[in-house]
């Protein structure tokens, strides 16, 4: 029971969370080998909650009497996946000053600033100028702040600590930024007359009833698509780890267990490939939206000149 207990715990912060359907399909196979599969004890590192939990313990998060606009309610309390969003956010701006304050002292970046360094060149090199032009390195600032993406999806992967980007709430945010940052792009590089004036599509007026809502219905796909992309990729892996977790659980045996850990040791080096990964596509990303907005009118220009 010892044992049981230890490996249950382990499990809580190795794994993240898993599908109502898988849960089903591994306690109806506990079932048939006669024990009791108690599958919520591994969802509590992907819930939400008001805690956070350490070896021995945990702590009890700040909470606040929600804020009722109407019949609009807003709990501003702290929870422990916006605990790790502000770490996170705090983290880049810990290592970013301190990254400036090494290289105004020398000119060749050393330590922090060289490696912050090789990010900055990187962004700037192969994200903002393919996909922006020249314009776009006005925008590198917001470009390098959206990799803190990568520091909240690396938290997720130590012992103990939460997966922002999982929450729905925090990529959805995410995508509400980029969105705002796509269309101020656009209204830059275009102007606001010519900005609407693309809603058209450039066809005849009797078009304009069905083209005005696609348009605009592309301009929300887009960071839907950032949305979406973010929060099932960093959900997919802790699914898989769950599933190689509950296999342990399930059959109880030393002679299966050490094949669902080498898998699970295998999945977690996928995972920390995908954090890097899925924040480089949605930086990558935003700027590609961005570009198309601020690079159309040049588009139109150029055309205009060639005729």
């Amino acid at each position: 029971m010892i044992e049981t207990t230890v490996v249950v715990d382990t499990a809580n912060h190795a794994v993240a969370g898993v599908a109502d359907t898988s849960a089903t399909a591994v306690a109806q196979a506990a079932a048939q080998h006669g024990e009791k599969f108690e599958f919520s004890h591994l969802l509590g590192h992907m819930h939400n909650s008001q805690e956070l939990e350490f070896p021995g313990g945990h702590i009890e998060l700040p909470h606040f009497a929600p804020i009722h606009i109407g019949t609009l309610t807003i709990d501003l309390s702290i929870s422990k996946h916006v605990f790790f969003l502000l770490l996170s956010a705090v983290i880049v701006v810990v290592l970013a000053v301190y990254a400036a304050r090494k290289n105004r002292k020398s000119i060749v970046p050393k330590g922090v600033g060289n490696l912050l360094e090789v990010f900055i060149v990187f962004v700037r090199d192969e994200v903002a100028l393919p996909n922006m032009g020249p314009g776009g390195l006005r925008y590198l600032p917001f470009l390098l702040t959206l990799f803190f993406i990568l520091i909240m999806n690396l938290l997720g992967l130590i012992p103990y600590g939460a997966t922002s980007t999982s929450n729905i709430s925090v990529t959805a945010g995410l995508a509400i930024i980029a969105f705002v940052m796509i269309q101020a792009a656009a209204i830059q590089a275009q102007g606001l007359k010519q900005y609407f004036a693309h809603l058209t599509g450039g066809v005849h007026w009797a078009l304009w009833p069905i083209m005005i809502p696609v348009e605009i219905l592309g301009l929300f796909t887009k960071p839907f698509a950032l949305c979406m992309r973010l929060f099932a990729n960093m959900n997919g892996g802790h699914v898989v780890l769950l599933a190689l977790v509950g296999m342990i659980l399930l059959f109880r045996s030393p002679v299966i267990a050490p094949l669902p850990v080498l898998f699970g040791v295998g999945v977690m080096m996928l995972e920390l490939f995908v954090a890097f990964l899925q924040a480089y596509i949605f930086v990558m990303l935003t700027s590609l939206f961005m570009g198309f907005g601020m690079q159309s009118e040049h588009a139109e220009e150029d055309a205009e000149h060639s005729h």
